[in-house]
């Protein structure tokens, strides 16, 4: 007969909750068992809040728009929660060396050779964050330049509530060059990274009350 053991629950290499103030990797990341969803940008952690349903109106009308465009294309589109690791060069780094794992709230990938089962390693095509009243500091400071030091070449900014969009592309030195003038619910908008795409903005903002 076979005896009876309890199982073991200790998992010594697992951690319930960093320490915020710390400076952690990928595989520190990997080892969190917390229930927060987190990102970390040059080793710091950053929490994420809910999003409220105006926001996820926003990221989904957007997600049908390009997702039915890149049918039998190439690019393949993704909504958060999507790992993005983002080594500080081009050359792939071993886990414990990349310090920057966001989860941007839709963006797009033409190099399928980043794409892997854990998400994608290196920096999408095309990076879209939409504002929330917790979020935006970070996707408008730290997520702006990280976006452009790790080679994404076109960045959107949507504020919901606002219903506008900022628009930011990489010029031949990767640095970040904007149009002043926020887009608007007239607007149809053709990002740069999929020629052909029109996006009208009408499609994308909800007009009901949220």
């Amino acid at each position: 007969m076979k005896k009876f053991e309890e199982p073991d629950s200790r998992e010594p290499d697992k951690i319930e909750e960093p320490d915020l103030s710390g400076t952690y990797s990928y595989a520190d990341y990997m080892k969190w068992t917390w229930d927060e969803m987190v990102e970390l940008i040059h080793g710091k952690i950053y929490k994420m809040s809910a999003p409220g349903s105006r926001h996820q109106i926003v990221v989904g009308n957007l997600h049908g728009l390009v997702w039915n465009f890149l049918r039998g294309k190439k690019c393949k589109v993704f909504i958060a929660p999507f790992d993005v690791r983002l080594p500080s060069s081009s050359i792939k780094k071993a886990d414990v060396e990349i310090a920057t794992v966001v989860q941007p709230d839709l963006c797009v990938v033409c190099d399928l050779e980043k794409i892997d089962k854990r998400g994608c390693l290196g920096a999408p095509d095309w990076v879209v964050e939409v504002l929330s009243q917790f979020t935006s500091r970070k996707d408008l400071n730290e997520k702006f330049s990280v976006y452009e030091e790790c080679g994404v070449k076109e960045y959107w900014l949507i504020h919901p509530q606002e219903q506008t969009v900022l628009i930011y592309t990489a010029n031949s030195d990767g640095k970040y060059q904007g149009i002043l003038k926020p887009f608007t619910l007239e607007d149809k908008l053709s990002p740069t990274t999929l020629p052909g795409l029109v996006i009208d903005l009408s499609e994308v903002f909800p007009q009901e009350e949220y």
